[in-house]
C-alpha cells in the first residue's frame, strides 16, 4: 500500500464548491478529484495533447486565412475590373444632362446599397454564388466532353 502525505491548501470558494461537486457525482473523495487534476496537469501526455490540439487549431486557422486571402483578391481584382470598364464606356455628358444623371446615379446608389443589405442579410455572398456558376461549368463541359 502506498502511503500519502497530508497537504494543507487553499482554495476559492467558487473552485471548492465545483471540486466538491465533483466527487459528490463521480462518488470519490475530494482528495481523489485534486490529486488526478493535479497528475493530469503535472503530465507530459496532458501537456502533448494540448499542442497537438493547439497545433490543428492553428493549421485550420491558416487554411481559412488562405482562403480569406484568395476571396479578398477575387474582390479586389473584380473592383479593379469593373472600374476600369466603366472608365473605359462611359461616355462624358453635356452640362445639361448633369443634374439628370446625378439624380439617376443618387437613385441607382440607393437602389444598389439597398440589393446589398439584402444579399448580405440572407448570406449569399458574390464569392459562393461565383464559384456554384463555375463549378456548374466545369461539370456541364466535363459532361458534355
Amino acid at each position: 500500500m502506498q502511503t500519502k502525505t497530508r497537504m494543507n491548501v487553499y482554495f476559492d470558494p467558487d473552485l471548492l464548491k465545483k471540486v466538491e461537486a465533483l466527487a459528490l457525482r463521480r462518488n470519490i473523495s475530494k482528495s481523489a478529484v485534486i490529486e488526478a487534476a493535479v497528475a493530469s496537469f503535472l503530465s507530459a501526455d496532458a501537456s502533448e495533447r494540448l499542442e497537438a490540439v493547439f497545433a490543428r487549431r492553428m493549421d485550420r486557422i491558416g487554411r481559412q486565412i488562405d482562403g480569406l486571402d484568395e476571396d479578398l483578391a477575387i474582390v479586389g481584382e473584380t473592383l479593379s475590373l469593373f472600374i476600369r470598364f466603366w472608365l473605359t464606356i462611359t461616355p462624358p455628358l453635356p452640362d445639361s444632362a448633369q443634374a439628370s444623371a446625378r439624380a439617376k446615379g443618387a437613385e441607382r446608389f440607393e437602389s444598389f446599397l439597398q440589393t446589398l443589405g439584402r444579399r448580405l442579410a440572407t448570406g449569399d455572398r458574390f464569392l459562393r454564388e461565383l464559384s456554384r456558376d463555375i463549378e456548374s461549368q466545369v461539370s456541364s463541359k466535363s459532361s458534355s466532353d
